[in-house]
């Protein structure tokens, strides 16, 4: 089960990629955005946002 916990913690996969795309964004600039911001989002895109940046570390360290 620990292993899959990243699966499960993605309830709507692509929903973040979509807004940041939407607002003429990387994913990275509106997780920024977001974190800068946390009072233009709602509760679940700033959720969502967390765990994008928790996401592209985990991708950082798995490279080196």
């Amino acid at each position: 089960m620990a292993k899959k916990w990243i699966q499960d913690a993605i309830k709507r996969p692509g929903a973040f990629t979509r807004k940041a795309e939407k607002n003429d964004m990387t994913t990275k600039q509106f997780t920024s955005d977001v974190l800068s911001n946390p009072g233009d989002y709602n509760k679940r895109t700033i959720r969502q946002a967390n765990l994008a940046k928790t996401l592209s570390k985990m991708h950082k360290s798995k490279r080196k």
